[in-house]
């Protein structure tokens, strides 16, 4: 993922909303939403070339979801990150255990943010800073920095979901969730970060829905976790910025 918007435990209807957007290059082969077969307790799309995932709930109720860190000094490291959100949906571990594991391991991953929890409990943790985060009420953005680190689309992202989960006295549509992440308006180049990959590319990688030769958003998430543990998850699946398909599960967590 390279932007995930989400608001916790402060709505009259859903514990955790969350919104986010996968950018990526067009041809890494990628199987959409889905009960994985190997591990059936799992919702996630899947990233067919390393077998990991960017974002997934189970049928329990965990949610893990994943962004790069964008630094291209850093190492390369031995493993494929999308492995971590696969491993706390699998690994029978707390949030508390399992970013103990990740602080332990972090040098065999590439620079990473994860969140990690459910419902009731919600945790950041950053390997590049190996900062860990308890996720209080409120709203949030994360892209390629760490969380709510003021660039454009995270201020306009966290803004924006922000004014429509409140407003109405929370009576959103998943219709607005979705509109407010195909924005394809470029940062002026004052607003840019330095990340080191030059000013052109920080231009093109500015906007909340990327559209560029050879890579860009091939998917954006909607995941509500509402009161009594019901889960919404819709997947819209773009190819090369034109809408494929879109899908929606809906299932009570047990």
């Amino acid at each position: 993922m390279c932007l995930i918007n989400f608001h916790y435990q402060n709505h009259p209807i859903y514990k955790l909303i969350v919104v986010a957007n996968r950018d990526e290059e067009y041809n890494r082969p990628t199987k959409e939403a889905h009960f994985w077969e190997d591990e059936p307790m799992i919702l996630a799309g899947r990233d067919l070339h390393q077998m990991g995932t960017w974002l997934g709930v189970t049928k329990t109720g965990k949610f893990a979801a994943l962004t790069n860190y964008r630094d291209p000094s850093l190492p390369v490291a031995p493993k494929s990150r999308g492995e971590i959100v696969t491993d706390f949906l699998t690994k029978d571990l707390n949030p508390e255990e399992f970013i103990q594991l990740l602080k332990e391991n972090r040098a065999d991953y590439g620079g990473y943010n994860v969140l990690i929890g459910n419902g009731d409990v919600l945790y950041h943790y950053n390997n590049v800073l190996d900062e860990s985060n308890p996720i209080l009420p409120g709203t949030y953005s994360l892209s390629n920095a760490s969380l709510n680190t003021p660039w454009p689309k995270v201020t306009k992202g966290k803004n924006t979901l922000q004014q429509i989960v409140t407003d109405k006295n929370g009576l959103f549509k998943i219709e607005e969730l979705f509109e407010m992440m195909t924005n394809h308006a470029f940062a002026s180049d004052e607003e840019l970060p330095n990340t080191g990959v030059g000013i052109e590319l920080e231009r093109l990688l500015s906007p909340m829905f990327i559209q560029i030769p050879q890579y860009g958003t091939r998917c954006s998430t909607v995941v509500l976790i509402s009161h009594q543990n019901q889960i919404t998850f819709v997947e819209r699946t773009f190819d090369e910025g034109n809408l494929k398909f879109e899908r929606k599960f809906e299932f009570t967590a047990k």
